[in-house]
């Protein structure tokens, strides 16, 4: 991708460009990303640089519909999401026909059902299935037989947006991929669905290339979270050098306009003698109290954190991450933001959201 001779050159009769130059350097100062994400990166974003006036942030919410808490937030803050992922469709690991898994009682309700998603996903049981993408997409009749099943789910749910979500494919399964998302994505449009979005790894850009999945979908969601996860070691789950490095390069690749920006809204406590746990805010602070264990911010992730002498550990997101989280990733020029998990939030994301 060729952008000119010069690193983010400024000519001055060019205000675009001059924007792009000054807030790259602003960033690279203030964070010394430079050093770790390389001059290309941003060389690359300032092509995509925004050149109109910001708009106002739009958020999105993904529901757990096995969570009562998930429906309370829902129910209570709905209005300010302008959509909300409700529906679940997992495709089965031995037929890979999909299947609804949860009723979605949430999308169904008045007042979300014009703004609901559905996720068409290849988790299932604990993890994802790469196989069963690996399989569809060596079969050119079962890949369309498949996305058309999964067109009729969509459809009789009353959904006009979806996000597919397909982790844990390698760079050799791209052709695989791409196929079967060309499969889903077409068939669900031919059913009236406006959106589709690809989730995709944050920062995995050979296996999942942005700009060739966007031949087929309209939007990509980098997901912007697990930077450590439940068997890392312990440590932030997004912190803000992190994740701005990887939604610069995805900035880098597409541009902003075709990207939702991914959060979390969830903590997990590592533990050492049992499985670590997803914990919420909510919990977190309680937890943290009732044992008299400080939870506080660590500066260098922004990310609240807490270490009890019984042998746990806890590192979870709150209103502050985020709000930090969105004002950096609006300083590349994204604007929509998805957020990961209703019914785990800081009840201080709402003032967030509502700024």
């Amino acid at each position: 991708m060729s952008h000119g001779a010069g690193v983010c050159d400024v000519d001055r009769s060019n205000t675009r460009s001059f924007a792009c130059s000054y807030a790259f350097t602003l960033r690279l100062n203030r964070r010394g990303l430079m050093r770790s994400v390389g001059l290309a990166v941003f060389v690359s974003a300032c092509a995509h640089f925004p050149s109109q006036p910001r708009v106002q942030p739009a958020y999105w919410g993904f529901t757990g519909p096995w969570d009562r808490n998930s429906e309370a937030s829902v129910e209570q803050h709905g209005p300010s999401l302008e959509r909300v992922i409700t529906g679940w469709i997992a495709l089965d690991t031995t037929s890979f026909r999909p299947l609804q898994v949860y009723p979605d009682s949430i999308g169904k309700g008045p007042a979300v059902a014009s703004r609901a998603m559905a996720l068409i996903t290849t988790y299932f049981g604990t993890r994802f299935h790469p196989e069963i993408i690996r399989g569809l997409g060596e079969n050119a009749q079962a890949s369309a037989i498949t996305a058309g099943a999964i067109a009729a789910l969509v459809d009789s749910g009353g959904y006009r947006s979806v996000v597919v979500d397909f982790e844990g494919m390698t760079p050799r399964d791209l052709n695989q991929l791409l196929t079967v998302t060309k499969a889903v994505a077409d068939s669900v449009h031919a059913h009236g669905v406006s959106t589709v979005v690809i989730a995709v790894p944050a920062g995995d850009t050979a296996a999942y290339p942005a700009a060739l999945l966007l031949q087929s979908a309209d939007l990509i969601m980098p997901v912007l979270y697990d930077q450590h996860w439940s068997t890392s070691p312990p440590g932030p789950i997004a912190a803000p050098e992190w994740v701005t490095r990887n939604l610069g390069i995805r900035v880098a690749e597409v541009g902003a306009a075709r990207i939702v920006a991914a959060f979390p809204l969830y903590g997990y406590r590592w533990r050492r003698s049992a499985e670590t746990e997803i914990i919420s805010y909510d919990d977190a602070r309680r937890l943290t109290t009732m044992t008299n264990t400080p939870l506080t911010r660590d500066h260098a992730s922004d990310t609240l954190h807490a270490v009890s002498p019984e042998g746990w550990e806890i590192w979870v997101s709150d209103g502050v991450l985020l709000e930090t989280l969105v004002r950096e990733a609006r300083e590349l020029g994204v604007t929509t933001f998805a957020l990961w998990r209703l019914g785990l939030e800081d009840p201080a994301v709402w003032t967030v959201i509502g700024r």
